[in-house]
This record gives C-alpha cells, sequence and structure tokens, in this order.
C-alpha cells in the first residue's frame, strides 16, 4: 500500500464519479494498476475523513490503510446503483474508523474494570447508566431502520461530525440531495425513537 505522504490533495484529477466506479470494477477483476489510481485519487478524502474519526494522525493513517485493504478485498459487493463509488470507500472508511474508536473505548473500559468494580455506586447513577445504555442501544436499531443511503449521510453528518455541505462532497451529490436524505432519515429516527409520530412540515 502506498505511503499518505504522497497522496495528492484530492480527487480532481480523477475525472468523476464514474471513472472511480470503473476503476473499483476493474479492482475487482484483480487489476492492481486500476486500485493504485483508485487510491491515488480519493485516499486525501478517505483519510481526511478517518481522522476526523480517530482523531490521532498515527491510527488514522493505519485505519486508511486497513479501509483500503477491505475496499480491495470487497470491490467485487460494489454496486453503483446503491451509491458513488466514492460514498462507497467512505462509508468502509467511516465504518473502520468507528470500529477502532469502539476498540480503543473498550481497551480503556477493561483497563479500569478492577477500579469501577471497586468503588460503590449509588443508586441514581447506576439507573442512569442503565437508561443510557438502552438509550444507545435503541439508536442502533433505529439506525438500522434507515435506507443505505439515509444511513452514510446520517452517520456521516452526526458521528463523523461534518457539514451539510461536507458530507454532499463526500458523497458526490448536489448540496440539496444530501440535505434531503440527511432530513428524511432525521425523521424516520425520529418516528422510530419517539413516544410519537407527528407529521412534518414540508
Amino acid at each position: 500500500m502506498r505511503s499518505m505522504a504522497a497522496v495528492p490533495p484530492d480527487d480532481a484529477s480523477s475525472g468523476g464519479t464514474a471513472d472511480l466506479a470503473q476503476l473499483v470494477r476493474r479492482s475487482s477483476r484483480g487489476d492492481e494498476a486500476a486500485f493504485g489510481e483508485l487510491y491515488d485519487a480519493t485516499s486525501a478524502r478517505v483519510h481526511g475523513l478517518v481522522l476526523r474519526v480517530v482523531r490521532d494522525p498515527a491510527q488514522a493513517e493505519e485505519v486508511t490503510q486497513e479501509a483500503f485493504l477491505e475496499a480491495w478485498r470487497t470491490s467485487a459487493r460494489f454496486d453503483p446503483d446503491r451509491g458513488s463509488a466514492l460514498a462507497w470507500l467512505m462509508t468502509i472508511a467511516h465504518r473502520r474508523g468507528v470500529d477502532r474508536v469502539r476498540s480503543a473505548e473498550s481497551a480503556s473500559r477493561r483497563d479500569t474494570t478492577w477500579h469501577d468494580r471497586s468503588q460503590v455506586v449509588p443508586h441514581d447513577e447506576t439507573a442512569e447508566a442503565a437508561t443510557g445504555a438502552l438509550e444507545a442501544r435503541r439508536v442502533r436499531a433505529a439506525l438500522q431502520s434507515l435506507t443505505d443511503i439515509q444511513r452514510e449521510a446520517v452517520e456521516l453528518a452526526y458521528f463523523g461530525g461534518y457539514t451539510h455541505t461536507e458530507v454532499a462532497a463526500m458523497l458526490d451529490l448536489p448540496l440539496g440531495t444530501a440535505k434531503t436524505r440527511i432530513r428524511d432519515g432525521l425523521i424516520r429516527l425520529r418516528d422510530t425513537l419517539g413516544p410519537s409520530r407527528k407529521e412534518v412540515a414540508p
């Protein structure tokens, strides 16, 4: 895999969405040169997204490499009817970044388990923790109710911390389309999680 130091600042020279999709298709047939072109065209954006998620340069580079390795292994599964090649790559990278963060948090929790268990926890704090865990499970389940295109937009905006304009650029969409996907996804989340199902004004 190539070094991140050698990548160009963006994928402006790649030609466009159709060209990236073609590179993915060629990569799925074992074309290493095509995959190298795909990497050069998209690695800066992918690395930028991962860095925003993991917030550590060294880990971001590792996760970026892992994301591209996964993309190489799973390139045959890319379906252009479900989204652009860039969106597909960003989704893989975002998932890898979130997994790295969760793994680090899990390791940290294991390191402090003995200390936590030795403390006397008041009943109200226990109830609060249980409620928080329940809410987190409900949110994760609700996210699965979204369509793939809604979920990737919502995750980038609200878990990746990107603006609507940045999400539009990452998913290679018009700004209005990106806003619509985020809005529709949030409405569906609200309807799934909320106690009522009120109509939302357009």
